[in-house]
């Protein structure tokens, strides 16, 4: 059964949860959320394409799909950085994630993740 819509809008609420977390001053969270949202689109498209993956990497799982452009491509590469250290303290010397991430960095992670989705979203 094909659920690349399912899949979708999942991306679409995790998104928004994203935006939620920049007004809560919760910076580290919209990050990792934005991640999460472009992962789940990367999956949506991948599935539309036949093809169910598996991995965390937005990254890789775009470079497996068809047509997509560099721009994308380095949009998720970018988002990929903040998979792991926007959760865990030991993904730094010091300190904890909420130490590390700020609003400006948080709306660079929605707009990437913006980017990805509205890439996504017509091709589906």
């Amino acid at each position: 059964m094909r659920r690349h819509a399912d899949w979708f809008r999942q991306a679409q609420r995790k998104l928004d949860s994203a935006r939620w977390d920049i007004q809560g001053n919760f910076y580290e969270d919209a990050c990792f959320s934005a991640q999460q949202a472009a992962e789940l689109a990367a999956k949506a498209l991948l599935e539309s394409q036949g093809r169910i993956e598996l991995g965390h990497s937005v990254f890789q799982l775009l470079q497996k799909a068809d047509g997509v452009p560099q721009s994308i491509l380095e949009a998720a590469r970018v988002l990929d950085r903040y998979y792991i250290p926007t959760r865990y303290p030991n993904g730094f010397a010091a300190g904890a994630p909420m130490d590390y991430y700020d609003q400006p960095t948080a709306e660079e992670a929605v707009g990437l993740a913006e980017s990805v989705l509205g890439f996504v979203g017509p091709r589906l």
